[in-house]
């Protein structure tokens, strides 16, 4: 049975020998392997719903319903493709792959959970605070950053797909399709991520608000360029689609910059917090001058010796 080492240590500052640290870091460790190898065993099970459920809008858009043969003798000319699996071993592979790929995913608030746990003991309260913020609106932002990307798969396709040339059949190879769908997935929802990352590096002092807001122009360009290229399709609503949201989450991060530099501008005007150190002074000040210092009736006596009372 794995025991936490901080279970053991009752220290309130999380504090601990090395041995410890890596005692817990293995126990971490381990119940997220086991946790992911518990749910990639499970989505094994259902491998086949997963890789429909990311095949299914490319096939709707751009799959083939007849054979090349009967396509060969119509008279149709709007392109298509078939999805495909090449080699004996491809499709035993590409189940590990995907079930591998679902258990990452769905075991993700476990080992989050195993690697929140052993960082968080060394953070001061105003840092868990942040961590929690941070962690409570970037999954959010992912996901919606992943379904905008499966929302704009059928259109791209459609688009690719027209670049085949008049009289040559497509076969699209099942593991490239979902290798393009993970990259659009993870492309778009780190996109997403984008007004997360500039409020982190504001509450962390190395950009203000005033800076960002003055980067408004090159944003909203880069922003479209970049719309433009991860939606290949030449209806401009769909590149705004993916546009739109990334620029109102820009400027919400702005203004959220905004405030956060007022605020610490108003705590730094009220003083240090409560578990912050002071800045000391530590600039050397001149001394006066030594003043002599007169002796008392009493003590001047002729039996004094260099100012003493006795030769001691």
């Amino acid at each position: 049975m794995l025991k936490s080492a901080r279970k053991q240590e009752k220290d309130p500052e999380g504090r601990m020998p090395l041995a410890e640290h890596l005692r817990e870091l293995r126990n971490r460790l381990a119940k997220a392997l086991l946790a992911i190898v518990l749910v990639t065993v499970a989505a094994a099970f259902f491998y086949n719903d997963i890789i429909n459920f990311f095949t299914e809008p490319v096939f709707k858009s751009v799959g083939c319903e007849k054979s090349f043969a009967e396509l060969a003798r119509s008279d149709s000319t709007e392109p298509c493709a078939q999805i495909t699996i090449n080699g004996l071993l491809t499709p035993f592979t590409l189940a590990l792959k995907v079930s591998l790929m679902a258990g990452v995913v769905l075991a993700s608030p476990v080992w989050l959970y195993q690697l929140w746990a052993f960082v968080a003991p060394g953070l001061h309260r105003h840092e868990k605070k942040y961590a929690y913020a941070f962690v409570a609106t970037g999954f959010p932002l992912f996901l919606a950053g992943a379904y905008f990307a499966y929302a704009v798969l059928p259109t791209t396709a459609e688009v690719l797909i027209t670049f085949t040339p008049f009289g040559v059949d497509n076969l699209l190879p099942l593991d490239d399709l979902l290798d393009l769908v993970t990259r659009m997935v993870v492309v778009f929802g780190l996109s997403f991520e984008l007004p997360l990352l500039l409020v982190m590096l504001n509450f962390t002092g190395a950009i203000t608000g005033k800076r960002m807001l003055g980067w408004w122009r090159g944003m909203i360009m880069g922003i479209t360029l970049f719309a433009a290229i991860a939606t290949p399709s030449t209806d401009p609503l769909t590149m705004m689609a993916l546009a739109g949201p990334i620029w109102i989450l820009y400027f919400g991060a702005v203004a959220v910059s905004l405030l956060n530099d007022r605020r610490r501008r108003r705590l730094e005007a009220m003083g240090p917090a409560d578990d912050e150190a002071s800045e000391l002074d530590l600039t050397p000040e001149s001394i006066d001058p030594v003043e002599p210092v007169a002796a008392l009736p009493e003590q001047t006596g002729k039996d004094r010796v260099n100012g003493y009372d006795d030769v001691t």
